[in-house]
């Protein structure tokens, strides 16, 4: 993919809370990511009733990559169930973060845009602390191009904290048939993101480490 040189700032959403990296086993694609960047993702914890797990990476401030994939252990995903038929590591979403999730509700509902939420979550991590948070979803997100919106317990560390670091985002952009609607879009939803023409509905992020440059695509 030719790639436009652009300023960064205009890349990178601000609100950026993380990207979401699927895969059909935690270990493919905790290995790819090491292999292309030098640095190993670190098992975060399970998410109790959605069928998942994870593994995370900084990639700088409060901004992280998630590695998820399903949880052996549980009988049923009950979110992203195409993880077990990928071939290979793949975006399938992304998160902003937001202090006045409740807000941004009232703003949706009054523009007749559909969603779900604001829902709680938890997961426990392998050191035993707890996080907390509530989340909301589009109905209509075009195919991942428009991200979900989470708010984190007040009481809770953001998890980019303890993070494995070294790698940070060259890059974080969408394509898709009708890029002046996206944009449209996020401007309702006040999110500064860089989207460009493309026959279909695409995000592309540039991830850097010590051992080289990593390109993910959905």
């Amino acid at each position: 993919m030719d790639l436009p040189q652009i300023s960064a700032s205009v890349l990178i959403p601000e609100s950026l809370d993380h990207l979401v990296l699927g895969c059909s086993r935690l270990e493919h694609g905790i290995a790819l990511v090491e292999e292309r960047t030098g640095v190993r993702a670190v098992f975060g914890g399970v998410h109790p009733g959605r069928g998942t797990r994870n593994a995370l990476l900084s990639l700088g401030g409060r901004c992280y990559l998630e590695v998820m994939a399903p949880d052996p252990a549980q009988a049923a995903l009950t979110w992203f169930h195409g993880l077990p038929e990928l071939l290979e590591p793949r975006l399938v979403g992304w998160v902003v973060h937001l202090e006045d999730v409740i807000g941004l509700a009232d703003r949706l509902a009054e523009a007749g845009i559909p969603f779900d939420g604001p829902n709680p979550g938890a997961r426990v991590q392998p050191g035993g602390r707890r996080l907390q948070w509530r989340k909301l979803d589009l109905v209509d997100d075009r195919q991942g191009i428009l991200p979900s919106f989470i708010s984190w317990d007040p009481g809770s560390a953001h998890p980019a904290e303890d993070a494995p670091s070294g790698c940070h985002l060259l890059r974080f952009a969408a394509q898709d048939p009708d890029p002046r609607e996206v944009a449209r879009q996020c401007q309702l939803l006040d999110i500064g993101f860089l989207v460009e023409p493309g026959c279909r509905p695409r995000l592309h992020a540039r991830l850097a480490g010590p051992a080289g440059v990593l390109d993910l695509t959905s």
